[in-house]
């Protein structure tokens, strides 16, 4: 049984369950709780599951990240698409090598992240942002745009009044109210930029949200749902589609299950995260993928540097 059609056949029937989807909609896992294997854990919102534990605390003692004349070649190609009109804004990533001291286990354990997934020696996701939340026949979802460094009230400020993450965030939250308007009627912004502070290797960072509601018709099925809305708008672009073969064309390397997203049914409700703050273990390395979205306005250099701040263990 595939994925969608496994998701749709346990919702039916109440039955919890875990979930995890890659960025391609390929790959993935469907485990009923019951049955979870012993190397998969997540957290949903500070319930754990699974039995990881550790009590190190883990650190990231270097980065070995694409350089910088890369990274801004494939940021102003991304311009150049936006000022072809064939894109209006891509979440632009890359991959950063890692040495890691310690574990993907104690990275899991250490995180205070609101969204996380352990699968044993393969990757670890640590995640502020979620994906769907669906309940009855409501639907939200909760799109993150816009990070800084949290340095008082004014900080917040400044990030909210700032023209290009207005843009970026603005752009995005447009998209999800699309999408979710392909499976849900009533769709409405509840609320519109409103900002998180969350801990991160010692440190407070600002991060932008907003939340977007709609009503699904009676007789909906969580896989079909599920999937009608992938990849998450937040780490692809606008228009979704085209920014998908942009992305595949610039990057040029597999994002796996780096934005891809996972959560938990529990019989009645849906929780989802989308799968970044992500590390993955290699034979020989560790793997961060992290990036931000580029508008035709953003700074290549500010931009290079918000890729390399995302490396970071959120706790």
């Amino acid at each position: 049984m595939q994925i969608k059609e496994k998701i749709n056949a346990l919702g039916s029937l109440g039955i919890p369950f875990v979930f995890c989807i890659d960025y391609t909609m390929r790959n993935g896992f469907v485990y009923e709780l019951d049955s979870m294997p012993d190397g998969v854990a997540f957290c949903i919102e500070g319930k754990n599951y699974g039995n990881a534990k550790s009590s190190k605390i883990p650190k990231i003692i270097e980065k070995n990240p694409i350089t910088k004349t890369d990274y801004l070649l494939k940021i102003n190609a991304v311009k150049e698409k936006i000022a072809l009109g064939d894109i209006y804004m891509a979440n632009l990533t890359a991959p950063t090598k890692i040495t890691l001291d310690g574990s993907l286990e104690d990275v899991f354990c250490a995180s205070k992240s609101d969204f996380k997934l352990l699968v044993k020696d393969k990757f670890v996701v640590s995640s502020p942002e979620a994906f769907i939340e669906i309940a009855g026949n409501k639907i939200s979802t909760y799109p993150i745009k816009g990070t800084a460094a949290y340095n008082g009230d004014k900080s917040v400020e400044t990030l909210l009044k700032n023209a290009k993450e207005l843009s970026e965030h603005t752009m995005t939250v447009d998209l999800l109210r699309n999408d979710l308007s392909i499976v849900a009627s009533s769709v409405k912004v509840d609320n519109f930029r409103y900002p998180i502070i969350i801990e991160a290797n010692g440190k407070k960072l600002i991060q932008i949200a907003s939340k977007i509601s709609g009503k699904l018709p009676s007789g909906y099925l969580l896989g079909d749902t599920i999937f009608a809305l992938l990849p998450a708008g937040s780490i692809t672009g606008t228009p979704k589609k085209k920014c998908v073969e942009t992305l595949i064309e610039i990057e040029k390397y597999e994002r796996g299950f780096f934005c891809g997203i996972f959560g938990y049914f529990d019989g009645q409700r849906l929780k989802s995260g989308v799968s970044i703050r992500y590390i993955e273990q290699t034979n020989e390395d560790f793997i961060y993928k992290s990036g931000g979205g580029i508008t035709f306005d953003s700074n290549e250099a500010s931009e290079y540097e918000e890729m390399l701040e995302k490396v970071y263990l959120a706790f």
